[in-house]
């Protein structure tokens, strides 16, 4: 069991490729923009139907810090200083110490460059290490291999399918149930830190 509002007190998330900063109305601008001019091959990847008025996502954005059950960050290139997507952790359960997991990249040209694992990684790490959580938990629709080859990377494991979960362009597609639970994020923690983890 882990306090309700365990997430009441969202850092900033900082690695080599990328920085993860809490998602807010100032931070949110560039999300704000890329909910409303969205990228299809995004929407078809995210599996987002809908269209968004010009108010829902910046009110959205501006209510984020209220929300302690949950911790919604943009992902920034820290290169360049340019925000590339945004991530949570939702659906808290704290009797069960779980949550949900999910992450968006802008569109396709900031995917392949690693922004995606790199953002997960750094938000396992919190998950585990500093929120004490015991299991994350994702859905990636079938037709998202690249999606789902990240998740692998970053520790997740194949749990199931909910099957023809998505109706798109008239077809209907899985989603694939993933998960990762904290001991073996620990175990794949000490590889990588002996360097026998591979990446």
């Amino acid at each position: 069991m882990i306090p309700a509002d365990v997430f009441r007190d969202q850092p900033v998330l900082t690695g080599e490729a990328v920085e993860l900063r809490p998602l807010d109305a100032e931070t949110g601008a560039p999300f704000i923009a890329a909910a409303l001019d969205m990228d299809p091959e995004v929407r078809r990847l995210t599996g987002t139907h809908r269209e968004f008025t010009e108010e829902e996502p910046a009110e959205w954005a501006r209510t984020r810090p209220d929300h302690h059950d949950r911790a919604d960050w943009v992902v920034v290139e820290r290169a360049r200083g340019t925000t590339v997507g945004e991530c949570a952790l939702i659906d808290l359960d704290p009797d069960n110490a779980s949550v949900g997991y999910r992450i968006a990249l802008s569109g396709t040209d900031v995917t392949g460059k690693g922004y995606g694992t790199a953002a997960t990684d750094l938000v396992l790490e919190y998950a585990f290490t500093v929120a004490g959580l015991h299991r994350v938990a994702l859905e990636v629709f079938d037709f998202n291999a690249r999606a789902r080859r990240s998740y692998e990377k970053s520790g997740f494991v194949r749990e199931g399918v909910w099957r023809q979960a998505l109706r798109w362009d008239g077809e209907w597609h899985d989603a694939i149930l993933m998960s990762i639970l904290a001991d073996e994020y620990a175990a794949l923690r000490a590889a990588r830190d002996t360097g026998s983890g591979g990446r």
